[in-house]
């Protein structure tokens, strides 16, 4: 099991190294990044995006690139080529650069030439537990107010990761402003039925409860303090939102107030997808790489 990011780093390292294929990476950001992790050894690369701009940025940056390089300048056009490389065999994930996420999920969610693969492509933030191994939250990116059936794929995703990160039997807690089920709260209700479908098979490899608060999802003195016995209060590896808002603030929050490491990971595609914000820090988008990239060789 995948312990913390440094962890995930060195098996990375060590493992047969897999090929990302950028769109776009006409830009000094993403090319920085690219160059790192082709130094640490993380990953190979294939650059698509206006080849004349890559060699200046590159040289006028010291930067060293051992990439292939494709001359596609359009964004539209480069996201398509990008996808195809994937598609082919020819790389094994798709990287977002200098381009509007719109033109870049509108090639991967193509449902003939993309990498739409019937499901539902969700974001998933990851981040260190405090006493060893990873805690994910989801959706907090794309899914902006999902149903029943939504929620239930979009754990679904978080749940395939987790196995893939080493995480045999996940602890998803579906969060919900209270503890108890209450009708006119249709989170609670939401979650309380996410839970009975896990105990079904409906939803499978992991335990699931809910609905729990923040606290008591995260914490086992505050569990405790609530009377609630659980498998997973106060121990959960995934916390499921009830939408975009609540997942989007509690990042943020953690990011910028808690001063966390937050790696976005986007999965549901039939490759991953390292697609971070403008605002991401170098080594969070090195880590987001990395997360693709072992996602990759554990499939």
């Amino acid at each position: 099991m995948i312990q913390n990011f440094d962890h995930l780093l060195k098996e990375v390292i060590k493992s047969p190294k897999k090929t990302v294929a950028v769109v776009s990476a006409d830009d000094l950001d993403t090319l920085a990044v690219v160059a790192e992790a082709e130094e640490k050894g993380m990953a190979g690369f294939v650059l698509v995006g206006d080849e004349e701009k890559i060699h200046t940025i590159t040289r006028e940056h010291a930067l060293k690139i051992g990439a292939r390089i494709i001359h596609q300048p359009d964004h539209r056009l480069a996201a398509e080529t990008a996808v195809r490389l994937v598609r082919e065999g020819q790389a094994d994930a798709l990287m977002k650069g200098m381009l509007h996420s719109s033109v870049f999920l509108k090639a991967v969610l193509n449902k003939e030439q993309g990498l739409n693969a019937g499901k539902h492509v969700t974001q998933i933030s990851v981040m260190e537990k405090e006493a060893g191994g990873l805690m994910m939250i989801t959706d907090c990116a794309i899914s902006i107010a999902p149903d029943l059936k939504g929620k239930a794929e979009i754990l679904q995703n978080a749940v395939d990761l987790a196995h893939r990160l080493g995480i045999q039997r996940p602890r998803v807690a579906v969060l919900a402003p209270v503890e108890v089920v209450n009708p006119d709260i249709q989170d609670t209700v939401d979650a309380a039925a996410l839970s009975k479908m896990a105990q079904r098979g409906q939803i499978k490899g992991c335990v699931v409860d809910g609905p729990l608060a923040f606290d008591n999802a995260v914490s086992k003195e505050a569990a405790q303090a609530k009377g609630i016995e659980s498998e997973v209060a106060g121990d959960a590896d995934i916390i499921l939102v009830p939408d975009l808002g609540v997942g989007n603030a509690l990042t943020k929050a953690i990011t910028y107030i808690a001063k966390k490491t937050v790696v976005a990971a986007t999965v549901g595609a039939s490759a991953p997808l390292v697609f971070t914000s403008r605002t991401e820090s170098r080594q969070g988008k090195l880590l987001t790489i990395a997360l693709a990239v072992y996602g990759a060789e554990s499939e």
